[in-house]
């Protein structure tokens, strides 16, 4: 077994443990009996969103018990070699050739599925997960746009516009900013020869608005969000819920970069728009191609006026918030937590802001550590806590960073 190969050593472990062969355990999960030998050899380090949860289905665990665990709350601790690999590989370089094979070739229906699992993933926060898959849901959409032709070959592009999306998801999540812009970018491409041009790169050109505002571009992000955002605009009796959330998300980008430069009438406008927008959707929803709704907009205003240095405005549109029905995905909801959580301190009401940031972990644990946010406003409480306060203000304290989790002998 290769050494340190987590799911390697957790596969054969907690098989082991439920008293499993590998034939067992294949049958059990409707896998191929080599692909769990090859797993637990860790000749086969990667796998399909599909494949992992089949497996955990089968010996009753959640996936993350199969991957571990983040190592820490950072981004230079995790490992985004090979997500970094499969985004820049590049056949019109020697050298850096496409990485994708002959093995293999999934028909459009399963690549369609397995891009939707990891975008799960991606909405959920589950990051384990999401690194893992990732890098073989972009090898085998590549495969496809290789491998097929006509109508195929443009789904896979589709397929594989997406992937390119959440690698610059999940890499901007992380901090590696010049690698979302590059992802966004190849997204964009994709998109240009998918099945849905049109609608797909505008969707990518959100992404990429969404990374110049982290780069600190803008004013750039602005200008592309707005003129990507008139090229999809929705008409007054036009309900199609697809065009409504990719316009409405537009115009989020478009007001934060709006306020980023100092332009707070302008960012005002602009969700005003998207506020008008999401009034004639259908409720809240959450696809690959947007997040959208009535909860989804009126949580933008609450981040608008935080983010302007309103916290008292932001707690009272807050409490105005639509508990509608729908489909708003945990990372969205856990960062609005963190949000008034902040908001709270500011205005020193402690308690509160305790409550809050327990809400935001226990709906997404795994995005919030990497939120800068909640383990600022943490470490606001913890310098402000006059005694000790409790085993939830512990917990708190140690899944927001914190706590140091291992001692360094070279300190």
């Amino acid at each position: 077994m290769t050494a340190h190969n987590p799911l390697a050593e957790n596969l054969t472990r907690i098989r082991k443990a439920r008293d499993f062969s590998q034939e067992g355990l294949a049958e059990a999960a409707s896998v191929g009996v080599d692909t769990v030998a090859r797993i637990e050899q860790g000749t086969r380090t990667t796998s399909r969103p599909t494949t992992l949860r089949k497996l955990a289905a089968a010996l009753g665990v959640p996936v993350d018990a199969l991957l571990g665990t983040m190592p820490a709350p950072h981004s230079r601790d995790v490992d985004v070699a090979p997500l970094r690999r499969v985004i820049t590989a590049d056949a019109s370089i020697p050298g850096l050739e496409d990485l994708a094979d002959t093995r293999e070739l999934l028909p459009l229906p399963e690549l369609t599925a397995s891009a939707h699992g990891a975008w799960r993933a991606y909405v959920d926060g589950r990051h384990t997960e999401l690194l893992h898959a990732l890098p073989v849901v972009l090898t085998d959409a590549r495969r496809g746009v290789r491998d097929t032709c006509d109508e195929e070959r443009a789904g896979a592009h589709r397929v594989l516009s997406t992937a390119y999306r959440l690698g610059a998801g999940i890499a901007g999540r992380l901090g590696f900013d010049d690698l979302a812009y590059t992802s966004a970018a190849r997204a964009i491409e994709a998109a240009a020869e998918s099945d849905a041009p049109e609608v797909e790169a505008v969707i990518s050109l959100r992404y990429l608005a969404w990374t110049l505002v982290r780069q600190g571009r803008a004013e750039d992000a602005e200008r592309v969000a707005t003129q990507a955002a008139a090229a999809i605009e929705p008409r007054m009796l036009d309900r199609d819920p697809v065009r409504a959330g990719v316009f409405g998300n537009l115009l989020f980008n478009a007001a934060t970069a709006a306020l980023r430069i100092g332009s707070a009438s302008r960012a005002e406008d602009l969700l005003a728009a998207a506020h008008a927008a999401a009034i004639r959707s259908r409720g809240d929803t959450a696809t690959e191609a947007a997040i959208f709704g009535p909860r989804v907009a009126a949580l933008q205003s609450v981040e608008l006026a935080a983010r302007a240095g309103d916290p008292e405005q932001a707690l009272r549109l807050a409490a105005a918030v639509p508990d509608t029905a729908g489909d708003v995905p945990a990372f969205w909801e856990a960062g609005h937590r963190l949000l008034l959580a902040a908001a709270a301190a500011d205005l020193r009401r402690d308690r509160d802001a305790l409550a809050w940031l327990a809400e935001a972990r226990d709906l997404a644990p795994d995005w919030v550590r990497y939120q800068p946010l909640g383990r600022t406003t943490m470490r606001r409480l913890v310098d402000r806590a006059a005694r000790r306060q409790g085993p939830t203000f512990a917990a708190l304290a140690t899944h927001f960073g914190m706590v140091k989790q291992e001692v360094d002998l070279d300190a």
